[in-house]
C-alpha cells in the first residue's frame, strides 16, 4: 500500500471540496483530493446544472404556447423530450472542463479516483493508497433520500440521480414531494408536455414562507399542474408505466412513471468515521460554528455537515475553513445572509428572516415592508408583473426578505449583500438603478419604507410650509 502525506485531503469533489482544493493548492498547500464517483459532484451531474437547463427547455416551450399577449400568435410546441435530455447532457459537458480531473491537476492537487475511509484521527484509506494529513476535509455531499413507502421497493421510480438519464417522455409523472427540487421538475415536465401530479404529505414548499409559497403554488395551478397536498404516500404498487400511489386518507393516484423528491441524506456510511472519532446527528456530521467536527483536525462541509443544502452554502464554507485549516485564523460561518431559491416560473426567494420569524425573535419591534412587483414597469412591459416582495425591518436594517416572482432569485442577492453588512435601508434606497428594470424593485421596497415617515408626517409638512414662506 502506498504511503501518502500531505496538508489537506479533501474527502468529496462536489462544490465544497474542489472549492477548498483550489483555494488550497495555490495558496502553496499540499492537497491531495479523493473521489470515487463524478467529479463536480451531485449539483454538476445530478442537480442545480442540470435542474435549471431542463427548466430553461420548459420555459421555451411555454413561450411559444404564450405569446399572444405580445402579438406574436401562440403556436403548440412540438417537443423533443430526448432532445430536451440531449441539451441537459451538452450543458453539463459544457462545464464540466471547470471541475475535470485534468483541470485539477494542472493547478497541482493530486487526485485519486476512489472512495475514502478513515483508518485512524488522521489517516484515510483510499483503494491502495493510505494517507495521513495534518488536516482532514470531508466534502462527501449527500444523496436523495427514499422512504420506506410500503411497495416502494418493487416498483421502478426515479430520483433527481437516474431522472436526467430518462429519455422517453412520461405521459404522466407522479412526484412524491413538494419541495423545491419536486416543485421545479414537475413545472419542467408540465411545460414539456407531460401530465404531472405532485404529492406531498404536508405543504408543498412547506419551509418557505406561506404567503409566498402560496403566491407560486397558485399559479403553478393555473397552468395545470395537479398538486395534492395533506397527500401522505403510504402504498405504492404497479409496473414501469402504470404506476399506482396510496394516500393514506385513502386518496389513489395513478401515472406512468414516479419521481421520489423528499429530501437528502447526507453521504457518511463509506468514511467509517468511529475510527476517527467524528460524531454524527440525525442530519449528518457533527460540525461547530468553525465546521470543525469532534475531531479538531477534520472539518465538514456542505450538505454532508447537516445545515443549509445549497451549492453556495459550501462555496462560502470553503472559504472559512481555508482561513481557518491554512492561516490558523480564527474563522466561523454564519447563515443570516445566506439567501437560497426555487427556481420555478415564478420564482421564490429567501434570505434571513420570514415574517413569522422575524416576528417570534422581534416582536413589534419588526416592521412588515411590502411592495407589489405588480408595480415594475420592466415587467408590466413584458407581461409579467405579478409578484411581490417583503422585507422584515428593525431599527431600519433588514433582518429578512421574501421575494416570490420573476427572477426572485437574481434579485435576492442584493438583500445578501444588505443583512451580511448590516447595510440600513436608508442605503438601499440611495441605490440607482437603471429605468426601466426589474432591478429597480429593491430600491421601490426600501422607498416603500420612508414614504410613510415622509409623506404621512403632519410635522415634516408644516416644517417644509414654513420653510416655503420663508425662501426668497
Amino acid at each position: 500500500m502506498e504511503q501518502i502525506k500531505t496538508d489537506i485531503l479533501v474527502i468529496g469533489a462536489g462544490s465544497g471540496g474542489l472549492s477548498v482544493a483550489a483555494g488550497a493548492v495555490q495558496m502553496g498547500a499540499e492537497v491531495v483530493l479523493l473521489e470515487g464517483h463524478k467529479m463536480g459532484g451531485d449539483c454538476l451531474n445530478y442537480g442545480c446544472v442540470p435542474s435549471k437547463a431542463l427548466l430553461a427547455s420548459g420555459k421555451a416551450a411555454y413561450a411559444q404556447a404564450h405569446a399572444g399577449g405580445m402579438g406574436v400568435a401562440d403556436h403548440v410546441p412540438v417537443v423533443d423530450y430526448a432532445a430536451a435530455k440531449a441539451h441537459v447532457a451538452d450543458v453539463i459537458a459544457q462545464i464540466e472542463p471547470h471541475d475535470s480531473v485534468e483541470r485539477f491537476e494542472g493547478l497541482g492537487v493530486r487526485v485519486i479516483s476512489e472512495y475514502g475511509r478513515f483508518v485512524g484521527p488522521r489517516e484515510v484509506e483510499a483503494g491502495p493508497y493510505r494517507i495521513s494529513a495534518r488536516r482532514i476535509v470531508i466534502a462527501t455531499g449527500s444523496s436523495p433520500f427514499v422512504p420506506p413507502i410500503p411497495g416502494l421497493e418493487d416498483v421502478p421510480y426515479l430520483t433527481n440521480e437516474t431522472l436526467f438519464e430518462l429519455r422517453e417522455q412520461p405521459e404522466h409523472l407522479l412526484i412524491i414531494g413538494g419541495g423545491p427540487i419536486g416543485m421545479e421538475m414537475a413545472q419542467a415536465h408540465l411545460r414539456l408536455g407531460s401530465k404531472v401530479t405532485v404529492i406531498e404529505g404536508d405543504k408543498a414548499l412547506g419551509r418557505e414562507d406561506p404567503e409566498m409559497a402560496g403566491f407560486v403554488i397558485d399559479q403553478l395551478r393555473e397552468e395545470g399542474l395537479g398538486i395534492e397536498e395533506g397527500a401522505l404516500a403510504a402504498q405504492v404498487s404497479g409496473v414501469a408505466g402504470a404506476i399506482r400511489v396510496e394516500a393514506q386518507d385513502g386518496r389513489v393516484f395513478e401515472g406512468s412513471h414516479l419521481l421520489v423528491a423528499v429530501g437528502r441524506k447526507a453521504n457518511t456510511e463509506r468514511l467509517n468515521l468511529a475510527a476517527a472519532g467524528i460524531e454524527t446527528m440525525r442530519t449528518g456530521i457533527t460540525v461547530d460554528s468553525s465546521l470543525k467536527t469532534t475531531n479538531r483536525k477534520v472539518y465538514a462541509i456542505g450538505d454532508v455537515a447537516g445545515g443549509k443544502q445549497f451549492t453556495h452554502v459550501a462555496g462560502y464554507q470553503a472559504g472559512v475553513i481555508i482561513r481557518s485549516a491554512l492561516f490558523g485564523l480564527p474563522a466561523k460561518a454564519r447563515e443570516d445572509h445566506i439567501p437560497h431559491a426555487t427556481y420555478t416560473d415564478p420564482e421564490l426567494a429567501q434570505v434571513g428572516l420570514t415574517e413569522a420569524q422575524a416576528c417570534e425573535k422581534h416582536g413589534d419591534r419588526v416592521e412588515i415592508v411590502r411592495f407589489d412587483i405588480g408595480g415594475n414597469d420592466r415587467l408590466v412591459a413584458e407581461r409579467k408583473a405579478r409578484g411581490l416582495i417583503k422585507v422584515m425591518v428593525v431599527k431600519g436594517r433588514p433582518v429578512g426578505v421574501s421575494i416570490a416572482g420573476p427572477q426572485a432569485g437574481e434579485h435576492i442577492a442584493l438583500w445578501s449583500l444588505v443583512i451580511a453588512n448590516r447595510l440600513k435601508m436608508g442605503q438601499v434606497a440611495a441605490m440607482i438603478a437603471p429605468y426601466p428594470t426589474v432591478a429597480e424593485i429593491g430600491k421601490r421596497a426600501a422607498g416603500t419604507y420612508f414614504s410613510p415617515k415622509l409623506f404621512d408626517n403632519p410635522r415634516l409638512k408644516r416644517v417644509v410650509g414654513l420653510v416655503q414662506r420663508w425662501l426668497p
